[in-house]
C-alpha cells in the first residue's frame, strides 16, 4: 500500500475511448486518480458526476482526473455517455493497479464477505510521488475536498 511522499504505483490500462493510459507518462502536472467500485451505482455515479461538475476547475489547477474501476473499457464508455462524465475512466479489469495502490480490500456486506474495491483517492504530484490519499471515501464534499489540495500544490 502506497503511503503518502511515496512513488505513486505506476499503471498501464485502457480508458473508455480505446486509448492506453499510463500513469507515468503524465508527470509534470498533477493527476487525480481515484478508485470506485462499480460503474452506474448510486454512489460511483454521486462521486464521477462531482469530479466531473470541476473537471474545468481542475484542469485550470493543471490537473488530470483519473476514474478506476474493475470495469471494462466499454462498460466506461456507456457509463461516461449517459451520464455525460467530462473525465477519463480506465479499466482495471485485473485489479493490479487496485492491489498495487492497496484498495482491493475484503468487504462485508449483510454479513456476507467478498472482494472489491475501497473507494480511495491519490493525488500525485507532478514528480510521480503521492501528495495526498484517501482512504475509505465519503462522497459529500470529497471533490471539492480534492480539489482545495490540487490547488494548495500550485503554491
Amino acid at each position: 500500500m502506497p503511503e503518502d511522499g511515496k512513488k505513486a504505483p505506476d499503471f498501464k490500462l485502457q480508458a473508455d475511448d480505446g486509448a492506453i493510459v499510463q500513469l507515468s507518462a503524465l508527470r509534470g502536472h498533477p493527476v487525480v486518480v481515484y478508485f470506485y467500485p462499480k460503474d452506474d451505482t448510486t454512489g460511483c455515479t454521486a462521486e464521477a458526476k462531482d469530479f466531473s461538475c470541476l473537471a474545468p476547475e481542475f484542469a485550470k489547477a493543471g490537473a488530470t482526473i483519473i476514474g478506476i474501476s474493475p470495469d471494462s473499457a466499454a462498460k466506461h464508455a456507456k457509463f461516461k455517455t449517459k451520464h455525460e462524465l467530462d473525465l477519463t475512466l480506465v479499466a482495471d479489469v485485473d485489479k493490479d493497479a487496485a492491489e498495487a495502490y492497496g484498495v482491493w480490500v475484503e468487504k462485508s456486506m449483510y454479513g456476507r464477505k467478498y472482494m472489491g474495491v475501497e473507494r480511495s483517492t491519490f493525488l500525485v504530484d507532478g514528480k510521480g510521488k503521492i501528495a495526498r490519499s484517501w482512504r475509505k471515501v465519503k462522497i459529500p464534499g470529497h471533490a471539492e475536498e480534492v480539489l482545495a489540495t490540487v490547488r494548495a500544490l500550485e503554491t
